[in-house]
Protein backbone atom coordinates (compact mmCIF):
# COMPACT_ATOMS: atom_id res chain seq x y z
CA UNK A 1 0.00 0.00 0.00
CA UNK A 2 1.33 3.44 -0.96
CA UNK A 3 2.15 5.74 1.91
CA UNK A 4 -0.20 8.72 2.29
CA UNK A 5 1.27 12.07 1.30
CA UNK A 6 2.19 14.15 4.34
CA UNK A 7 -0.01 17.18 5.01
CA UNK A 8 2.71 19.72 5.79
CA UNK A 9 0.27 22.32 7.08
CA UNK A 10 -1.22 19.88 9.60
CA UNK A 11 2.29 18.85 10.64
CA UNK A 12 3.25 22.47 11.27
CA UNK A 13 0.06 22.94 13.26
CA UNK A 14 0.93 19.92 15.41
CA UNK A 15 4.33 21.46 16.17
CA UNK A 16 2.86 24.77 17.30
CA UNK A 17 0.18 22.94 19.28
CA UNK A 18 2.97 21.22 21.18
CA UNK A 19 4.63 24.60 21.77
CA UNK A 20 1.42 25.88 23.38
CA UNK A 21 1.28 22.79 25.60
CA UNK A 22 4.91 23.33 26.59
CA UNK A 23 4.24 26.98 27.43
CA UNK A 24 1.23 26.01 29.54
CA UNK A 25 3.31 23.39 31.34
CA UNK A 26 6.11 25.88 31.99
CA UNK A 27 3.68 28.34 33.60
CA UNK A 28 2.08 25.60 35.67
CA UNK A 29 5.50 24.44 36.88
CA UNK A 30 6.49 27.98 37.85
CA UNK A 31 3.24 28.73 39.66
CA UNK A 32 2.89 25.43 41.54
CA UNK A 33 6.54 24.74 42.36
CA UNK A 34 7.35 23.41 45.82
CA UNK A 35 10.69 22.18 47.12
CA UNK A 36 9.15 18.78 47.77
CA UNK A 37 7.96 18.30 44.19
CA UNK A 38 10.87 19.91 42.34
CA UNK A 39 10.74 19.79 38.54
CA UNK A 40 11.50 16.12 37.82
CA UNK A 41 7.97 15.06 36.83
CA UNK A 42 7.45 18.22 34.79
CA UNK A 43 10.75 17.65 33.02
CA UNK A 44 9.52 14.23 31.85
CA UNK A 45 6.33 15.75 30.47
CA UNK A 46 8.28 18.53 28.76
CA UNK A 47 10.71 16.06 27.17
CA UNK A 48 7.74 14.05 25.90
CA UNK A 49 6.44 17.11 24.06
CA UNK A 50 9.89 17.80 22.65
CA UNK A 51 10.32 14.20 21.50
CA UNK A 52 6.96 14.27 19.74
CA UNK A 53 8.09 17.44 18.01
CA UNK A 54 11.30 15.75 16.88
CA UNK A 55 9.25 12.91 15.35
CA UNK A 56 7.02 15.36 13.45
CA UNK A 57 10.06 17.30 12.27
CA UNK A 58 11.64 14.06 11.04
CA UNK A 59 8.46 13.23 9.09
CA UNK A 60 8.55 16.65 7.42
CA UNK A 61 12.23 16.32 6.51
CA UNK A 62 11.70 12.82 5.13
CA UNK A 63 8.65 13.79 3.08
CA UNK A 64 10.27 16.94 1.70
CA UNK A 65 13.30 14.98 0.52
CA UNK A 66 11.21 12.83 -1.86
CA UNK A 67 8.12 14.96 -2.50
CA UNK A 68 7.81 15.76 -6.20
CA UNK A 69 5.62 18.83 -5.55
CA UNK A 70 5.77 20.23 -2.02
CA UNK A 71 3.32 23.13 -1.32
CA UNK A 72 6.17 25.67 -1.59
CA UNK A 73 9.96 25.69 -1.96
CA UNK A 74 11.54 22.60 -0.45
CA UNK A 75 14.12 24.72 1.34
CA UNK A 76 11.36 26.78 2.98
CA UNK A 77 9.44 23.64 3.97
CA UNK A 78 12.48 22.42 5.88
CA UNK A 79 13.46 25.84 7.29
CA UNK A 80 10.00 26.42 8.76
CA UNK A 81 9.91 22.95 10.31
CA UNK A 82 13.30 23.54 11.94
CA UNK A 83 12.26 26.98 13.18
CA UNK A 84 9.11 25.59 14.80
CA UNK A 85 11.09 22.75 16.36
CA UNK A 86 13.50 25.31 17.79
CA UNK A 87 10.60 26.95 19.64
CA UNK A 88 9.94 23.62 21.34
CA UNK A 89 13.61 23.16 22.16
CA UNK A 90 13.97 26.63 23.70
CA UNK A 91 10.91 26.30 25.94
CA UNK A 92 12.20 22.92 27.09
CA UNK A 93 15.59 24.55 27.71
CA UNK A 94 14.07 27.11 30.11
CA UNK A 95 12.64 24.39 32.34
CA UNK A 96 15.85 22.40 32.02
CA UNK A 97 17.88 25.28 33.40
CA UNK A 98 15.42 25.82 36.23
CA UNK A 99 15.92 22.16 37.14
CA UNK A 100 19.72 22.24 36.83
CA UNK A 101 20.01 25.41 38.91
CA UNK A 102 17.59 23.98 41.50
CA UNK A 103 15.44 27.11 41.48
CA UNK A 104 13.90 27.86 44.91
CA UNK A 105 12.49 31.35 44.26
CA UNK A 106 10.27 32.65 41.46
CA UNK A 107 10.65 36.35 40.53
CA UNK A 108 7.53 38.09 39.24
CA UNK A 109 9.45 39.03 36.09
CA UNK A 110 9.94 35.33 35.33
CA UNK A 111 6.19 34.72 35.50
CA UNK A 112 5.57 37.73 33.25
CA UNK A 113 8.09 36.31 30.79
CA UNK A 114 6.41 32.89 30.85
CA UNK A 115 3.04 34.49 30.08
CA UNK A 116 4.61 36.33 27.14
CA UNK A 117 6.09 33.09 25.84
CA UNK A 118 2.61 31.56 26.03
CA UNK A 119 1.08 34.49 24.09
CA UNK A 120 3.76 34.13 21.41
CA UNK A 121 3.22 30.38 21.14
CA UNK A 122 -0.55 30.82 20.88
CA UNK A 123 -0.20 33.48 18.18
CA UNK A 124 2.13 31.16 16.24
CA UNK A 125 -0.38 28.33 16.65
CA UNK A 126 -3.20 30.52 15.31
CA UNK A 127 -0.96 31.41 12.37
CA UNK A 128 -0.32 27.76 11.54
CA UNK A 129 -4.04 26.97 11.81
CA UNK A 130 -4.65 29.49 9.00
CA UNK A 131 -1.46 28.87 7.02
CA UNK A 132 -3.08 26.48 4.53
CA UNK A 133 -5.41 29.30 3.47
CA UNK A 134 -2.95 32.21 3.65
CA UNK A 135 -3.69 33.44 0.11
CA UNK A 136 -7.34 34.10 0.97
CA UNK A 137 -7.11 34.95 4.67
CA UNK A 138 -7.01 38.73 5.13
CA UNK A 139 -6.26 38.42 8.86
CA UNK A 140 -3.13 36.34 8.31
CA UNK A 141 -0.74 39.28 8.07
CA UNK A 142 -2.08 40.62 11.37
CA UNK A 143 -0.99 37.39 13.07
CA UNK A 144 2.55 38.04 11.85
CA UNK A 145 2.35 41.58 13.28
CA UNK A 146 1.10 40.22 16.62
CA UNK A 147 4.05 37.85 16.95
CA UNK A 148 6.52 40.64 16.12
CA UNK A 149 4.91 42.86 18.78
CA UNK A 150 5.25 40.12 21.40
CA UNK A 151 8.95 39.81 20.56
CA UNK A 152 9.33 43.56 21.02
CA UNK A 153 7.58 43.26 24.40
CA UNK A 154 10.02 40.50 25.29
CA UNK A 155 12.98 42.76 24.46
CA UNK A 156 11.62 45.46 26.76
CA UNK A 157 10.80 42.99 29.54
CA UNK A 158 14.26 41.42 29.27
CA UNK A 159 15.92 44.79 29.72
CA UNK A 160 13.68 45.71 32.65
CA UNK A 161 14.08 42.32 34.34
CA UNK A 162 17.86 42.36 33.98
CA UNK A 163 18.07 45.89 35.39
CA UNK A 164 15.90 44.98 38.38
CA UNK A 165 18.01 41.88 38.91
CA UNK A 166 21.25 43.88 39.02
CA UNK A 167 20.05 46.99 40.85
CA UNK A 168 17.30 45.86 43.23
CA UNK A 169 17.35 42.08 43.65
CA UNK A 170 21.12 41.76 43.85
CA UNK A 171 21.83 40.63 47.43
CA UNK A 172 22.74 37.11 46.31
CA UNK A 173 25.35 36.87 43.52
CA UNK A 174 24.26 33.36 42.52
CA UNK A 175 20.64 34.51 42.25
CA UNK A 176 21.73 37.24 39.85
CA UNK A 177 23.88 34.87 37.81
CA UNK A 178 21.26 32.12 37.59
CA UNK A 179 18.33 34.33 36.67
CA UNK A 180 20.42 36.28 34.16
CA UNK A 181 20.96 33.02 32.28
CA UNK A 182 17.32 31.94 32.57
CA UNK A 183 16.03 35.32 31.35
CA UNK A 184 18.34 35.02 28.34
CA UNK A 185 16.76 31.69 27.49
CA UNK A 186 13.24 33.01 27.99
CA UNK A 187 13.94 35.83 25.57
CA UNK A 188 15.24 33.29 23.05
CA UNK A 189 11.81 31.59 23.12
CA UNK A 190 10.15 34.80 21.89
CA UNK A 191 12.96 35.39 19.38
CA UNK A 192 12.36 31.88 18.03
CA UNK A 193 8.64 32.48 17.48
CA UNK A 194 9.42 35.71 15.64
CA UNK A 195 12.00 33.91 13.48
CA UNK A 196 9.39 31.30 12.52
CA UNK A 197 6.92 34.08 11.68
CA UNK A 198 9.59 35.78 9.54
CA UNK A 199 10.07 32.57 7.55
CA UNK A 200 6.32 32.43 7.00
CA UNK A 201 6.42 36.06 5.79
CA UNK A 202 9.14 35.11 3.30
CA UNK A 203 7.01 32.23 2.04
CA UNK A 204 4.07 34.63 1.59
CA UNK A 205 6.22 36.99 -0.49
CA UNK A 206 7.46 34.14 -2.70
CA UNK A 207 3.94 32.85 -3.27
Amino acid sequence: MAKLKLNYFKAYEKLTGLAVEEADLLIEAMRTFTEASGYSDTMEQMHEFENRGDDINHDIFTAAAVDFMPPFDREDVVSLAQALDNVLDYIDDVLGHMYVYDIRTMPEDALRFAELIKKSARALDHMMAEFHNFKKNKKFKQLVVDINSYEEEADVLYQEAMRRLHTEDNDDVMHVLVWSRIYERMEKCCDATEHAADIVSTILLKN
